[in-house]
């Protein structure tokens, strides 16, 4: 057993450390508790200094009582594995801890008890926390942005069948499985990007046109983000194969792109895609404002995708390149069905940070006049009937994000459980 500074007060008997451990930790949390929420100082008859510290004391001594190597009980050693590893960590988990029960309170009396949420004006909002009226009250523009109120329907039956449409690979037979990369690197893009941008746009099957303009809120968030994932993906591992190539043209254009789109700013990319570009257009021809921002985007962040998948494929020994070779498979056959599927299962947690850096940095399209979630905040905030209530918003925005990218990480952690191999 470990027992380290506190080997004079531990007991040889690991259940008797353990019951006076948790009772000093406890306590020491107890009284914390006690204070924030009912401001009742139970060690108040101590001095003010030494009452002060005590939850601090105790919880370290606490902590430090429980310090043993293995105990047996799984809540005590992961407790001694994650966060109580030594003294520093002990005092950093007190602290923090503490932090989050002394600020618990105002937080939750300022968002839930003290809010509001009744009404349909500012006027409705008399009390002294949030005023979450102003959420209900914009919430179709937050979710929709400018897009005519009754025509709502479209944008959601468009999202219902790119979903459904995404699911169909779970239904393909055997002898099908074989085309399942073609269907979702190919078929399945082209016929989401139909479905979303002749569905909603309209202008045909007698639908009204509704220009990109007026596409805005958390369905235009979910728009970009879609795209470019599935775009910048098959573009980062052709970067990345074309970095490692051994045709020096293939390679050094690939090593340029990459370190050219990895230099400049997303918020330079996308003003150049918005103001720049249509300059070296022919007069006659006209790309829409919202393609140039998603093939922008997807330009970007395809270098970075690129790079995390370079990092797969040189994490694997030369063995495998070798016994692909052989079986006599050419470089296709031996990176599509041997190379690239271990080298993508390696990067499953760097790709699912890229994705989620791209989803994050959606925001930024606001500065070419695109609004989307963050953006119709923006402008929410600043209307004269609704003065004072960004704080709301944007924690609103903070909430829907954590969602997502909560969503989307846990996703890929199950990924990596699924596909791990190592025993």
């Amino acid at each position: 057993m470990n027992y380290l500074s506190f080997s004079n007060i531990q007991s040889k008997d690991i259940n008797t450390n353990i019951y006076i451990g948790s009772i000093l930790l406890a306590f020491s949390i107890l009284d914390v508790l006690i204070n924030a929420f009912f401001k009742i100082n139970i060690t108040s008859a101590l001095p003010e200094n030494l009452s002060l510290f005590l939850p601090l004391i105790l919880g370290f001594i606490g902590f430090g009582v429980l310090r043993i190597e293995y105990t047996g009980n799984r809540f005590v050693d992961g407790l001694n594995k994650h966060i109580n590893t030594n003294n520093f960590n002990s005092i950093l988990t007190l602290l923090i801890l503490f932090s989050f029960i002394k600020a618990l309170p105002p937080a939750l009396s300022w968002m839930i008890f003290d809010a509001n949420i009744s009404g349909d004006t500012k006027e409705a909002c008399t009390g002294t926390g949030a005023c979450w009226t102003y959420i209900k009250v914009w919430f179709k523009r937050f979710m929709y942005g400018m897009y005519p109120n009754d025509l709502h329907w479209r944008i959601n039956s468009a999202f219902i069948l790119v979903i459904a449409l995404g699911f169909v690979g779970y239904f393909f037979k055997e002898n099908l499985k074989k085309y399942l990369a073609l269907y979702y690197v190919v078929i399945y893009p082209i016929i989401a990007f139909l479905i979303i941008y002749y569905l909603i746009s309209g202008g045909s099957f007698g639908l009204v046109w509704v220009e990109t303009g007026a596409w805005g809120g958390l369905s235009l968030t979910f728009i970009v983000s879609f795209f470019c994932l599935i775009f910048c993906f098959p573009l980062g591992m052709i970067l990345a194969l074309g970095r490692r190539s051994t045709l020096p043209a293939v390679r050094y254009v690939s090593v340029g792109y990459i370190e050219f789109w990895r230099g400049v700013p997303l918020i330079t990319v996308l003003f150049m895609s918005s103001v720049m570009f249509p300059m070296f257009l022919p007069e006659d021809f006209f790309m829409d404002k919202l393609v140039r921002v998603i093939i922008a985007i997807t330009l970007f962040e395809a270098a970075y995708c690129a790079e995390v998948i370079r990092g797969g494929l040189q994490a694997l020994p030369r063995g495998q390149y070798d016994a692909a070779k052989s079986l006599g498979m050419g470089y296709w056959k031996m990176h599509i069905f041997v190379i690239l599927p271990q080298a993508l299962k390696l990067v499953i947690p760097g790709i699912a940070n890229t994705f989620l850096a791209l989803v994050k940095d959606t925001p930024l399209i606001f500065v070419v006049g695109l609004a989307e979630i963050a953006g119709m905040l923006a402008l929410a905030k600043t209307n004269p009937k609704w003065l004072g209530f960004a704080m709301e918003g944007y924690i609103f925005a903070a909430i829907i994000f954590w969602i997502i990218c909560y969503a989307m990480s846990k996703y890929s952690y199950n990924l990596e459980l699924k596909y791990k191999t190592e025993r």
